[in-house]
C-alpha cells in the first residue's frame, strides 16, 4: 500500500514537472569541439536524465561483474549451511527418539555440508553412544579436547564413559579437569566433590564442598553436616597415622560443626577422657544428648563421671537425662541403669513411659528382664520376649538411600556407596501377624496377668 502511494506521488511530480517544462519551452545552444547543438530545454533535461540513468546502470553492471563470484560462493555456502543445520535438527530429533542409525545418517550428512563443526562432533559422539559404540564415541570426545569451544563437552563425555566403566581414577582426573575449565558449573563441582568423597580424599574434598556451598549447589544445612562428616573422617585418618593431636582437632571441628553428629561427639568425649579432661568430655556428651540421644553416648558419659558402680551409673544417667527428659532413649537408658542398680520400681516407671512412647524389641526385653529379676515370674517374662520378637524394630543406623543397616555408623555405605546417608532410626519392616502366648494377644501393650 505504501509503495503504491509513493508511486502515485512520484508520477504526479513527474507529470507536474513535464507540464511546467511544456509551458516554458525555452531554447539551448551548445558549441563544443566544432559542433553546435540547438535544442529545447525540455529535451536537454530528458537527455541528461537518460545519461545519468545509463551511467548508473553501467556502474551497477560493473559492480555485478566484479562481486558476482563472491556473491555466488556466499549464496552457495549459505545454502549448504541451511541444509546442514536442517540435517542436524533431524539428527537431534532422531537421538531424542532413540533412532541411532537415523541420527548417525543425519550427522554424516551434516558433517559433509558444514565441514564438521563442534555441534556435529557432539551429535556424532552421542549417536555412537546410543548405538553402543563406546570406542567411536570416545574417539569423538577425545577429538573435542583439542578445541577450546568443545573441550568441556569432550571432558564430560569421557568422564561419563569412565564412570560407566567404573574407572574411578580416570573419572577423578577428568573431573578435576572439568572443574578447572568450568568452576561455575554445577555438574563439574558436584561431580568432583562426589568422586573425591568416594575416593576418601578428604583434604581435597573440603575446599570443593566449601565452593559448592558458596555457589548454592549444596544447601547450607547439608554443607554444615558434610563438613562435620569430612572432619570426622580426617580425624580417623589422623588416628590411624598416630597423629593424636591432629585427630583431636578434627574431632572438635566435627562436633562443633554439628553437635547432633553422634559418632563425632562420642569419639571426642572419649579422647578428652584419655587426656583427663573429664568435665569437658561430660559437656560434649550432654550437648549431643540434648539434640540426639543415643545409647552409644551413655557408657562414655559414665566414664566421664567415673561411674563404675551400678548406683553411680544410675546417678550419672539421671544427671544426663535432665538435658532431654522426654525422649524415649532417655527413658530406656534410665530403666536399664535402674535395672542394673536393682531399683525395680524406678525401672518399671521408666519402662512404662518408654512403652507409651513406642513398644520396641529393646523395651520388651528390658520388661522381660524386670519381670524375671523382680518377682521371678518366668511366664510374664516369656510373654514379653514373645512380644520382643514381633515388636517394632529397635533404632539402628539405616542408609537413607538403599535401606542397608549397620551396627556402627560409617561415612560411605558399603552397599550403594552413598555418602553421609546413615541416620539413627527404625529400620523398615514388613508387617507380620503376631502369634499368641499365654492366651493373650502378643500385640497388647501390657503383659498378660
Amino acid at each position: 500500500m505504501k509503495r503504491s502511494v509513493w508511486f502515485l506521488i512520484v508520477v504526479a511530480l513527474m507529470g507536474t514537472v513535464a507540464v511546467w517544462l511544456v509551458d516554458r519551452p525555452g531554447s539551448v545552444s551548445l558549441q563544443w569541439l566544432g559542433y553546435q547543438v540547438d535544442t529545447s530545454m525540455a529535451l536537454l533535461l530528458v537527455a541528461f536524465v537518460v545519461v545519468v540513468v545509463a551511467v548508473i546502470a553501467l556502474y551497477r553492471l560493473w559492480l555485478l561483474i566484479l562481486t558476482g563470484p563472491d556473491r555466488f560462493r556466499q549464496a552457495r555456502r549459505e545454502g549448504r549451511q541451511r541444509k546442514g543445520f536442517e540435517a542436524l535438527t533431524r539428527g537431534m530429533a532422531a537421538l531424542a527418539a532413540g533412532d541411532a542409525d537415523g541420527a548417525q545418517r543425519e550427522v554424516r550428512r551434516a558433517g559433509g555440508l558444514l565441514g564438521d563443526p563442534p555441534l556435529t562432533m557432539v551429535l556424532s559422539a552421542q549417536s555412537a553412544q546410543l548405538a553402543g559404540d563406546d570406542k567411536t564415541a570416545a574417539r569423538f570426545f577425545t577429538a573435542m579436547l583439542d578445541r577450546p569451544d568443545t573441550e568441556f563437552l569432550g571432558v564430560r563425555g569421557l568422564l561419563t564413559q569412565a564412570l560407566k566403566d567404573n574407572d574411578r581414577a580416570e573419572a577423578l582426573e577428568l573431573a578435576r579437569r572439568a572443574y578447572r575449565l568450568r568452576p561455575d558449573s554445577q555438574w563439574a563441582v558436584t561431580t568432583l566433590l562426589d568422586l573425591l568423597i568416594r575416593s576418601r580424599l578428604w583434604v581435597d574434598a573440603g575446599p570443593i564442598l566449601a565452593d559448592a556451598t558458596k555457589q548454592g549447589y549444596v544447601s547450607a544445612e547439608e554443607g554444615r553436616r558434610r563438613r562435620a562428616v569430612i572432619a570426622y573422617e580426617m580425624a580417623l585418618d589422623a588416628e590411624r597415622s598416630g597423629n593424636r593431636l591432629g585427630a583431636l582437632k578434627k574431632l572438635r571441628e566435627a562436633h562443633e560443626g554439628d553437635p547432633s553428629f553422634i559418632p563425632a561427639g562420642a569419639r571426642l568425649a572419649d579422647a578428652l577422657i584419655k587426656d583427663g579432661k573429664l568435665r569437658k568430655a561430660a559437656g560434649v556428651i550432654e550437648t549431643a544428648w540434648k539434640l540426639a540421644p543415643h545409647p552409644d553416648l551413655v557408657p562414655v558419659y559414665m566414664s566421664a563421671k567415673k561411674a563404675e558402680q551400678p548406683p553411680l551409673r544410675l546417678r550419672a544417667v539421671q544427671h544426663l537425662s535432665r538435658v532431654n527428659p522426654f525422649d524415649a532413649e532417655t527413658q530406656i537408658s534410665l530403666a536399664a541403669a535402674a535395672l542394673e542398680a536393682r531399683q525395680w520400681e524406678l525401672a518399671r516407671r521408666h519402662l512404662d513411659k518408654a512403652v507409651e512412647l513406642g513398644v520396641t524389641g529393646r523395651v520388651c526385653r528390658l520388661m522381660a528382664q524386670l519381670e524375671e529379676s523382680e518377682g521371678g515370674d518366668a511366664a510374664r517374662a516369656q510373654d514379653w520376649l514373645v512380644r520382643a520378637a514381633h515388636a517394632d524394630p529397635d533404632p539402628a543406623w539405616v542408609c537413607g538411600q538403599c535401606g542397608h543397616v549397620v551396627e556402627s555408623w560409617t561415612g560411605l555405605c558399603s552397599t550403594c556407596d552413598s555418602f553421609n546417608s546413615f541416620t539413627w532410626r527404625r529400620p523398615p519392616t514388613l508387617a507380620a501377624p503376631a502369634p499368641r502366648a499365654t492366651g493373650e494377644p502378643v500385640d497388647a501393650l501390657e503383659p498378660a496377668e
